[in-house]
């Protein structure tokens, strides 16, 4: 590689690293893993950057280059991947609800098969369009819009039922407190209604005022 493409290279790994280790955080569940695969796509990029004609293509070629890597790794390890939780750094201005909302979808996002998250992370977390992911991932663009379609069709399936276990665990929760809350108050008041109970049968004499105790006193000793 001639030196000018060796200097371009290292100018582009100073400048897009940090939006390039993002997008590997959100292909496979570790940081460590995260950083290997973007150092295996970079090493594998470095041997071919002088064949992308197009620098401005860069991007999306290795992106496509850390999918398949990604790929490899997935198929050789026989494991289905879950998605990461580093989550995409998140602005100062996200509250708590928000916060909780990237890291529900990133946990959803789980569930999808490999192809299927791939193409939901560039279309709607990279905001590639049809043709750049059709590109990034070697498939068609009709393929990329099925497949787009399927995945969000199981991605709303799935937060559904969580919605729903959610719901129904909330009603248990409350109901079990309920029948806590009962019981503590029927133990409470059991033993004052069965003193009460014997002292209406004139077996517990009722306590005396120690004040009326000693006016008797006083007038049998008058």
């Amino acid at each position: 590689m001639a030196q000018g493409e060796v200097l371009a290279f290292e100018d582009y790994v100073r400048t897009r690293q940090e939006a390039l280790l993002r997008s590997a955080r959100r292909l496979v569940p570790d940081p460590v893993d995260a950083q290997d695969l973007l150092q295996t796509a970079l090493v594998r990029t470095y041997g071919r950057w002088d064949g992308i004609t197009d620098k401005s293509l860069a991007d999306a070629y290795l992106r496509r280059v850390m999918i398949n890597t990604r790929t490899e790794w997935w198929r050789a390890r026989k494991l289905e991947e879950v998605p990461t939780d580093q989550l995409p750094d998140a602005s100062v201005e996200d509250g708590s609800d928000q916060r909780a909302d990237r890291a529900l979808l990133m946990d959803v996002l789980g569930i999808l098969a490999p192809k299927q998250r791939s193409v939901v992370v560039l279309r709607h977390w990279e905001q590639m369009s049809t043709e750049e992911t059709a590109a990034a991932l070697g498939m068609s663009a009709g393929t990329v819009k099925s497949t787009l379609h399927r995945a969000l069709a199981r991605l709303r399936q799935e937060l559904e039922s969580r919605e729903l276990m959610n719901r129904e665990a909330v009603a248990r929760e409350t109901e079990n407190r309920r029948s806590a809350a009962g019981r503590a108050v029927g133990r409470t008041s059991a033993p004052q209604a069965t003193v009460t109970a014997v002292r209406a049968r004139g077996q517990v004499p009722a306590q005396r005022d120690g004040r009326h105790d000693e006016r008797g006193r006083e007038r049998c000793a008058a």
